[in-house]
């Protein structure tokens, strides 16, 4: 069975993407999970990845880190994970790349904190630039393969990818398109991401650098963690 290195689930945007997957498709795994503490945390994640990061998958003496290895490497492996149809995968081959090496000002201004609720009184003009990139990209993936998830009818790789988008937007009651907004819902009331918000909002271990990031952003205005 597949071990599955996360942080945790409040802070771990790169973390939910490959866990997501995983619950969406059914595929079984054991999770293993390591609480951020502090602003340097390579030396205790490198007893599991040789980078000291999380996400990492173990597949017996097999280790894979960085979350787009580790989807590559169930591709490799499950159906699903990537849709069938040729002009659907190479969209959302596409789309993942460019949400796992781009959208820094979405990342930087609105940081993942699944259990509180931030106000920003100004969008810098950044955040809105990709805030509107990421609209435009999803309405082509909706509009060209039908829905309801970016790739087609089946929730793939591209939808965990953007997973964490969600719980920012959620966090940051960012402003989206109606169907972008309508998309976020949808990743929102999926099982797996239900069950992570709920593991999330049960935590009570707090990272002092991710909450310092969260009070940059804006006004808190609803912690709703244990």
């Amino acid at each position: 069975m597949y071990q599955l290195f996360i942080a945790n689930k409040n802070y771990s945007s790169w973390s939910l993407r490959p866990w997501l997957l995983l619950t969406e498709l059914g595929i079984a795994f054991s999770e293993q999970t390591f609480t951020f503490e502090g602003s340097d945390n390579a030396e205790k994640f490198r007893k599991f990845a040789p980078n000291g990061k999380v996400p990492c998958l173990h597949d017996g003496d097999l280790v894979v880190w960085d979350s787009l290895a580790i989807i590559e490497y169930l591709a490799e492996r499950h159906v699903g994970v990537w849709p069938a149809d040729a002009k659907a995968r190479a969209y959302a081959r596409c789309a993942a790349a460019e949400m796992h090496s781009g959208f820094t000002q979405l990342r930087g201004n609105c940081p993942m904190n699944v259990g509180i609720r931030v106000h920003i009184d100004q969008l810098p003009a950044g955040l809105t630039a990709d805030l509107q990139r990421i609209a435009a990209l999803w309405q082509q993936g909706l509009t060209e393969f039908g829905g309801p998830f970016l790739a087609g009818a089946q929730f793939s790789a591209v939808d965990a990818f953007f997973a964490p988008v969600a719980f920012r937007v959620q966090t940051c009651q960012l402003p989206l398109p109606a169907a972008a907004a309508a998309y976020v819902q949808r990743l929102l009331a999926l099982p797996g991401m239900q069950a992570w918000q709920q593991a999330a909002l049960a935590e009570t271990t707090r990272d002092p650098a991710h909450e310092v990031e969260s009070s940059k952003v804006g006004r808190i205005v609803a912690d709703y963690r244990a």
